[in-house]
Parts: C-alpha cells; structure tokens; sequence
C-alpha cells in the first residue's frame, strides 16, 4: 500500500471506531467493516461471555471458513471448466477433421 494514496477511514466494529488508513476506496473499507460488524455480532449472539477478544477469534474463525469453503468452489468450478474446454476442443478437431477430409 502505497502511503501517499492511503487515507483514514473511520469506521465502526462491535461498537467501537477504528481509524483505518488505507488506499482502499473508503465505501468498500466501509463495506468490510459492516461484514466484520456482523459476523462479530453473530459470534456475539453464540457466546455466552461477553469477552471481545472471543467474539473476534470466532468471527475471525467464521470469516477463514467462509474464505476456504469459497476457494475450495473456486477450484472445483476451475476444475469443470477446464473439462470443458478440453471436451469442446476435442469436438473441434473432429469437426476439423471431418471438414478437412471432404
């Protein structure tokens, strides 16, 4: 991140502001913030003790689940498309052939 494009965003996590500097647009920090928000309120609503630091690490758990889980689908939906291109070029060249041997 480069210090001369960054600026300070304040935003509002589990009732508290945070000055976050950041060359980041401000909406989308802003946007990642209102996340962080909610997931720490989930992981609120699921603990019995009020501690803010376990609020964060569940939240901070359910994010990292989240993120894997997505890449996991990531890669399988590479998977089926990388499939498919190679069926469709083989069709091709059968095509190809077909076309080539009139």
């Amino acid at each position: 991140m480069s210090e001369t494009h960054a600026r300070i965003v304040s935003v509002e996590i589990h009732g508290l502001r945070y000055p976050i500097r950041s060359s980041l647009d401000s909406s989308y920090v802003a946007q990642l913030a209102t996340y962080v928000d909610a997931k720490m309120q989930a992981a609120a609503d699921e603990t019995p003790t009020g501690d803010s630091v376990k609020v964060a690490v569940l939240a901070a758990l359910n994010i990292a689940d989240e993120y894997f889980r997505s890449r996991e689908t990531d890669d399988s939906s590479h998977h089926e498309i990388i499939r498919r291109v190679e069926d469709l070029e083989l069709l091709l060249d059968r095509a190809i052939a077909l076309a080539q041997a009139d």
